[in-house]
């Protein structure tokens, strides 16, 4: 294994563009598998670092690999408080809050108290990690909301819990430190003081002046569109950086403040820095667990791992549900959503980066307890990754709290056509949903006893309001090409390229106003189904039918007997297969095939 670490590692290009494509192949794999990613990418970690030996991340980056992990940490740390807009903030309410002070502060006692009980850590040890191991994270907790879909307030509490506790922690483990070397050298309190008021100010104020800086250039078109992501990643690694710089650990709490600032203010759009976040931290959280997982030492590990096993069991079994009782007494939770926060409190990236600083600060300040710090971290973030990724999902589906399966389709477009698509998918077992701006369609959905959602699918209220628990296709429908384009782009986001649909476009044949083919959203049923040749079919008496397939009567005999058919959903088992224009569907018998039919054939 070491002549490949030196022949891997020794090559600096190989090794990056390995952890940057191994890491994507794991989030693919785990997505394939539906499993949760972490756990991949630890796995993956540990093979191609301790175990194989095909990855040495200190001799890889050297000085640079903490500063890195600190950057990368702050990137998303940045992207998933971008995501605390007013809507997400009023559904975590203040059971959120709660968590994060309240909660925390109980996990902080007991995870100290556990730490002197059953690993017999000096105190000024025990209280390091108490205070490290508060910190849940928005790099664990997304990937694992995102598999898991639990129902209502349940997904923002905890990715709001999970995004301000970090810098919290951080700053926890700071104030820490700072009271053992007070103790070790006798500094006056005032020094801690202090130390607390830098976090406060340098984070805080620099936070906010580095979104006034984006909403300035922004808001007044001083940065090109094309440089405006690229100004605003500048911005967050500038103000990180500057920050930490002026007082430790203050870092993560700029880019917090910075990313709550910029999602809470209505004069510019950042959905395109969202977005272009949002890949990026895709790669940063891939490539950083895997280089922190390469960097485990297997006897470490080895070492007290009976003792760490049983202080994971501890913090599982004892410390979340007894800070999450306390935190949410007298909240609105239901039992059940207690205990499903209970469960989920998964470690992440900031932990490990954390324990790995304050454990090289406690070596050079000559206590003890550096090393044996990091290992029972270690073992507490796989543990609780572990614990989380294998039963949230199986917890939430016995507690009822999951979402159902996205099998359901959002119709946009309430016309008549429209309406026969969602009651024959409806009435087949796929869950259906209306949208339609104009009143006196989605009036006589809603008075038919369709479910309706009334309002136009580009405006922000509609898009923050919409109840889409199961539905994971989009079927743009309208009478206007830009609209279903528009549409499509908008809640590309929502569904994925894969589900999003719109009519095909009219094609004139004019070269000065016909519609481009790539824009975004999957093209309906035919290259010739455009929303005006659709009106004439049922101009002429067609309607949207649905036949179920058998042995005796299969897909060639119904297209024989419907020559014209337009194919435009086969429903599999309560699963919709939308029928796509370059698609070619082959249903069969026990599908229900459903189609714009004219009355003799059907």
């Amino acid at each position: 294994p070491a002549g490949n670490v030196r022949a891997v590692t020794g090559d600096p290009l190989l090794a990056l563009a390995g952890i940057a494509g191994g890491g994507v192949a794991a989030q693919w794999l785990a997505d394939r598998l539906r499993i949760p990613v972490i756990i991949v990418l630890l796995v993956a970690g540990l093979l191609v670092g301790p175990v194989l030996g095909l990855l040495d991340p200190d001799e890889l980056l050297g000085d640079l690999l903490f500063p890195v992990v600190s950057l990368s940490v702050g990137v998303i740390l940045f992207e998933g408080s971008l995501s605390l807009g007013v809507r997400q903030l009023r559904a975590a309410g203040p059971v959120a809050l709660s968590l994060v002070t309240v909660g925390a502060a109980v996990a902080f006692v007991l995870t100290t108290l556990l730490a002197v009980a059953v690993l017999g850590r000096p105190a000024h040890s025990a209280a390091l990690l108490g205070a490290i191991l508060v910190v849940t994270g928005p790099t664990v907790i997304g990937p694992l909301l995102r598999q898991v879909r639990p129902r209502g307030r349940l997904g923002p509490i905890l990715r709001t819990e999970g995004i301000l506790i970090d810098p919290l922690g951080a700053v926890l483990a700071l104030l820490v430190f700072e009271v053992v070397e007070a103790e070790q050298t006798g500094q006056a309190v005032v020094s801690i003081l202090g130390t607390l008021a830098g976090v406060g100010l340098s984070g805080a104020l620099l936070g906010l002046a580095g979104a006034a800086l984006v909403w300035a250039a922004m808001r007044w078109f001083l940065v090109p569109d094309h440089l405006q992501q690229a100004a605003v990643l500048g911005t967050v690694l500038v103000a990180f950086a500057l920050a930490d710089h002026l007082q430790e650990e203050s870092g993560l709490l700029a880019v917090t403040v910075m990313g709550l600032a910029l999602a809470n203010q209505r004069r510019v759009s950042v959905e395109r820095v969202a977005e272009f976040n949002e890949t990026l931290q895709v790669l940063l959280v891939s490539g950083l667990f895997l280089v922190i997982a390469a960097r485990l030492d297997l006897d470490d590990l080895r070492a007290d791992l009976g003792l760490n096993l049983l202080f994971l069991a501890g913090l599982v079994l004892l410390v979340r549900p007894a800070s999450v009782l306390v935190a949410t007494l007298g909240s609105r939770l239901s039992r059940r959503e207690r205990a499903f926060l209970a469960v989920v409190a998964p470690r992440g990236i900031v932990a490990a980066a954390i324990s790995s600083v304050f454990a090289l600060r406690l070596d050079a300040s000559g206590l003890e307890g550096g090393s044996a710090l990091a290992s029972t971290v270690v073992v507490v973030i796989i543990g609780t990754i572990a614990v989380a990724g294998l039963a949230a999902r199986p917890v939430a589906r016995a507690l009822d709290l999951a979402q159902p399966e996205p099998n359901g389709v959002l119709v946009l477009g309430a016309h008549e056509w429209g309406r026969q698509l969602a009651d024959v998918l409806a009435a087949h077992g796929v869950r259906t949903k209306l949208v339609e701006r104009d009143r006196a369609r989605a009036t006589t959905a809603r008075l038919a006893g369709r479910d309706v959602h009334f309002g136009s699918i580009l405006a922000d209220h509609t898009v923050d309001t919409i109840d889409v628990d199961g539905i994971g296709h989009l079927l743009a429908i309208t009478g206007s090409d830009e609209v279903n384009a528009m549409a499509a782009e908008r809640l590309r986001p929502v569904f994925g390229s894969g589900r999003v649909w719109r009519l095909a476009p009219r094609q004139d044949g004019s070269a000065h106003t016909r519609f481009p083919s790539h824009l975004p959203g999957r093209v309906l049923f035919a290259d010739w189904a455009t929303e005006e040749a659709i009106e004439t079919r049922l101009q002429a008496g067609a309607a949207v039918k649905a036949t179920r397939l058998t042995e005796a009567f299969d897909w060639d005999a119904y297209r024989h007997r419907n020559p014209d058919a337009l194919l435009m959903a086969v429903v599999r088992n309560g699963r919709p297969i939308i029928a796509g224009a370059a698609d070619k569907l082959q249903p069969r018998p026990g599908d229900v095939v459903v189609g714009l039919v004219f009355p003799v054939a059907a």
